[in-house]
This record gives C-alpha cells, sequence and structure tokens, in this order.
C-alpha cells in the first residue's frame, strides 16, 4: 500500500484477504494492531497459529475439533440415529444454540456451486454415505443454507440417499419471527406456506 511503512502496507494486504474487509477498514485495523500492547498482539498472532496447528477435522462428522471424534459424537447421551447435515462448522454451533436438536451431526465444508466450480466431489458428501453405510440411521435432516447452492446440495444429496431406508427430512424455511408479510420476498413466503403446520 502506497505511503505506509512495509510492515504496515503487509498487514492491511493480509486484513484485505479477509471476506468483507476493503482497504479502509484494513488499515483501521492494521493501526489498531499497531496500537495494542505487545503481550495482545502475540496472544493475537497465537491464536491465528493454533487456529491452523492445533485444529483437525472429526474422523465421523468432519466437524472442526481439537481431537477426534469431536466431543458431539463421542457424547454417549446424543441420538446417534439422527444426523443433521449442515454447510460449515458454525452451522453446527448455531443448531447447538437452540437447545432444541440432541442428535448427531455431519459438516460439509460448503455446498455445491457450479458458478464457483464446486462440485459434490469438492464437498463431505461422500464421507456422509459412507458414514450412512456403516452405521445404523434413521433419520437424516438437511440443513444447508435457504439459498441456490443450499438447495441444490439438499436436492442431490437427497436423491444420493433415497437407495437407503431411512427418513430424509428438510428443514423448513419461511418468515422470522417478529417479520412482517409485507417485507417478505416470494421466496420466503412460498417457503413458508409450504411449511405451515396444523395448530
Amino acid at each position: 500500500m502506497w505511503g505506509y511503512p512495509e510492515p504496515v502496507s503487509r498487514m492491511i494486504e493480509q486484513f484485505m484477504k479477509l471476506p468483507g474487509i476493503g482497504p479502509k477498514t484494513a488499515a483501521r485495523l492494521a493501526f489498531h494492531v499497531m496500537g495494542m500492547d505487545q503481550k495482545d498482539v502475540d496472544e493475537f498472532a497465537k491464536a491465528l497459529k493454533d487456529i491452523k496447528t492445533k485444529l483437525t477435522e472429526c474422523a465421523i462428522c468432519c466437524n472442526i475439533t481439537e481431537t477426534s471424534p469431536c466431543s458431539i459424537c463421542a457424547d454417549p447421551r446424543r441420538d446417534k440415529l439422527v444426523i443433521c447435515v449442515v454447510g460449515e462448522p458454525r452451522d453446527v454451533v448455531a443448531m447447538e444454540r437452540t437447545h432444541e436438536y440432541n442428535g448427531t451431526y455431519h459438516v460439509l465444508h460448503g455446498a455445491i456451486s457450479p458458478m464457483e466450480g464446486i462440485g459434490p466431489q469438492d464437498i463431505r458428501i461422500k464421507e456422509l454415505v459412507t458414514r450412512i453405510g456403516q452405521e445404523d440411521i434413521d433419520e437424516v435432516i438437511l440443513a444447508t443454507n435457504p439459498n441456490v447452492e443450499g438447495e441444490a446440495t439438499a436436492m442431490y444429496i437427497s436423491r444420493l440417499l433415497k437407495p437407503f431406508s431411512l427418513k430424509i427430512t428438510r428443514i423448513a424455511h419461511g418468515l422470522p419471527v417478529g417479520g412482517d408479510l409485507e417485507y417478505a420476498d416470494e421466496v420466503t413466503l412460498a417457503k413458508a406456506l409450504e411449511g405451515r403446520r396444523t395448530l
């Protein structure tokens, strides 16, 4: 970056590699780091290194973990007959926050996206099929994102799992609590109608 000392320019360039970070935000972050105590900078650098060196994938569900199997797969209280398929490790955290789900997970690490050159072989679908073939599973819940890629991934997986004698479900999509009908788009309203239930 022109006009900055070389270490600051390098730091700005590194921050700009993060999603949603433009040059101004990157410069602000770089100057913030420069103003931090040496101890905090060391902790920050260590946290960056640890995220690459201390994490691995769970051999069962492909979630990120420090030990394999992960704490969820190793927990005997979890319902091992149900697998919730999610796109990313952060989706597991979101699901766990609900305190409504007690089964296990399978993390795909992405979604099928031909536009971005991501096919079924690029995400953890093969591992899911292998797992279902080896374990006693009653239900697979497809909880991929409600966007084009997530829907395509869910459809692909549901077709792939048809030969197995198990229940395949998709999480309901629709209106957020507190949302107004007039501001909802057509797709969201259609999904809300599709997922309606008896009261």
